[in-house]
């Protein structure tokens, strides 16, 4: 029987995006992924931007931002803050 840090996909990774605990079942999350693990819905039009600083990852440097389209190696643990702002 899996432990409680896994399943049929591998190990399970307890993150935490705009002060909500997510799981995930991969060691890496990208951009668009931490949008929607954020919102629900998801804002949009032609003037929304994403923003998302990191922290405490599994990578060097452990703590920065994420451009559009990037990825980040997580761990148990990784803080992130995603921001949707209106460049009207």
């Amino acid at each position: 029987m899996p432990s409680s840090t896994e399943n049929e996909h591998g190990r399970e990774y307890k993150i935490v995006v705009n002060t909500r605990e997510k799981t995930v079942n991969h060691d890496e999350v990208g951009f668009d992924e931490l949008v929607h693990l954020a919102f629900n819905p998801v804002p949009t039009g032609p003037n929304v931007v994403f923003s998302i600083g990191y922290r405490h990852a599994a990578q060097h440097p452990d703590q920065g931002t994420l451009a559009v389209g990037g990825h980040v190696k997580i761990k148990n643990g990784t803080v992130f803050n995603v921001h949707a702002t209106d460049k009207s």
